[in-house]
């Protein structure tokens, strides 16, 4: 009889009953500031936000990772929080969120985010790629990260991976931590939603039970009223008939819109927006500064509403802030935008200690707008027709300069070699039948204004004389500088007695 062929059965693959048990354990899960790098890290880059959320329940369920062994404040555990945070993040691409927009979305506070972000860091899933900064005068901008998947994870769950660095890719797993991944899929498909306070009906009908002395039906269908709706749900539970107890309102007020159903009234407190307390005032005062005052911006919010806290406890609004700042006096130059302001709110609620006189305060501010508004406008004009031409000016400053001098040396007035005594003077006794120390006397006269830019002797001699006779009394040289002079004046590209 022939022996019965051999039959090779498959080993079957291990089982892993608790979430928190994995195949190889590291000793510790920490990873150091300097390591919290791109370039530093010893994980892989996860492709996708699904297997790094794979990876964050992993840490979440192992408890390798306890931040109060490293700190001695902050959140206790890794828990359904940072998991929470850890989802947003995996929905970002580039992951770089800002501080307030977690805020928003998770309703945590500024300091919570913070350590949740920092425990992530810690456990090797976050690694800085660009780090946020706050530079003065400018927005603050956000820290991007990379999703990482931790060393320590791979050698647990027997992950092999091939390449090198960050840049790891994932090629196989080992047969023991098959039944792991597929519980971490799991997880990682659900969402980790923020918990809130349920109040339902049955509990509502328990203790309306519980409370009354007789039990009755009474308090079971107040109990249901109070969470119930006004329409009435067919096929329910209760013994009775809802038939009997229906009654449906007339047609003409289901035409108009009215209805004995209540309507539930929105709360006056939410459709006025919150009314704000005195340290709110405070620094919503001390925000709308820092916005709208060039020299408050970077300032930090806090110490601004801290250094106006009497203006805002008297309920000034920034534009009277502006007002009383217009009547204190502009600056140039700011070094400490805190440090100025408290200088100049000192006393301001006591001065301006009545709405009248804040409003006079503002309408005072609000002319000298508008009066240096309309000077603006007429310096624009008139430099607009003071260069209006085909020829435009030079923007270098050493050009302006080299083109100044150019025009100051064309038309600056010579001097004489010799003195004016020696100087020979022509026989003008038959042209204007003067003596020879009154046309000294009066070419003295017209070289000083000449020398100021002053032409009208020698034009007026000019026009009333001829050029001939004016030459026989002033000279040639000092006629031909002032008629050079006065057709310069008269071009719109030279400008006389001021800069």
């Amino acid at each position: 009889m022939a022996a019965p062929a051999a039959v090779l059965i498959p080993a079957p693959r291990p089982s892993v009953d608790d979430d928190d048990v994995v195949s190889v354990l590291p000793a510790t899960l920490y990873v150091p500031e300097a390591s919290q790098w791109l370039s530093t890290s010893t994980g892989r880059v996860a492709l996708d936000g699904y297997s790094w959320m794979q990876a964050v329940h992993w840490v979440a369920g192992s408890g390798l990772y306890k931040p109060r062994r490293y700190r001695s404040h902050g959140p206790r555990s890794f828990g359904p929080t940072t998991v929470r945070v850890a989802q947003l993040l995996a929905e970002l691409f580039p992951c770089r969120p800002g501080i307030e927009y977690l805020v928003r979305r998770t309703g945590l506070s500024e300091r919570s985010v913070e350590y949740h972000l920092a425990m992530l860091r810690e456990a090797g899933l976050l690694a800085y790629v660009v780090r946020g900064t706050r530079v003065r005068g400018e927005a603050a901008r956000a820290s991007e990260f990379a999703r990482m998947v931790p060393l320590e994870f791979d050698v647990a769950l027997g992950i092999r991976t091939a390449g090198e660095g960050t840049g790891r890719r994932m090629t196989g797993i080992a047969e023991a931590g098959r039944e792991l991944m597929a519980k971490l899929a799991k997880k990682a498909g659900r969402k980790v939603r923020r918990p809130r306070a349920k109040t339902s009906a049955k509990a509502l009908v328990k203790v309306s039970v519980e409370g009354s002395a007789e039990g009755s039906a009474e308090a079971v269908s107040a109990a249901v009223s109070a969470g119930g709706r006004c329409t009435p749900m067919e096929g329910g539970s209760t013994g009775t008939s809802s038939a009997a107890s229906t009654s449906l309102p007339p047609e003409s007020k289901l035409a108009s819109g009215m209805s004995d159903c209540p309507t539930p009234k929105k709360s006056k407190a939410k459709a006025g927006g919150r009314k704000l307390n005195r340290v709110g005032r405070r620094y919503q005062l001390a925000r709308e500064l820092t916005q709208e005052l060039d020299w408050l911006r970077g300032c930090s919010v806090p110490r601004i509403a801290w250094v106006a806290r009497q203006v805002a406890d008297a309920g000034w609004s920034v534009t009277e802030v502006k007002g009383w700042l217009h009547l204190r006096g502009e600056t140039g130059r700011v070094h400490r935008g805190s440090g100025l302001l408290a200088v100049l709110l000192a006393g301001a609620e006591k001065v301006l200690d009545t709405p009248a006189k804040r409003a006079d305060a503002v309408e005072q501010w609000r002319g000298a707008q508008e009066a240096a508004r309309r000077h603006r406008i007429q310096q624009v004009r008139a430099r607009a027709e003071r260069f209006d031409g085909d020829w435009d000016a030079p923007t270098s400053r050493a050009v302006q300069r080299q083109v100044n001098e150019a025009f100051a040396a064309a038309f600056r007035p010579e001097l004489p070699a010799v003195a004016p005594e020696a100087e020979a003077l022509p026989n003008v006794s038959a042209v204007a039948g003067l003596e020879a120390e009154e046309v000294a006397q009066a070419r003295t006269e017209a070289r000083q204004k000449l020398m100021l830019g002053d032409s009208s002797l020698i034009t007026l001699a000019v026009d009333a004389m001829g050029r001939e006779a004016a030459e026989e009394l002033y000279g040639a040289a000092l006629v031909r500088r002032g008629l050079q002079l006065a057709s310069g004046a008269r071009s719109s590209l030279m400008t006389y007695g001021r800069r």
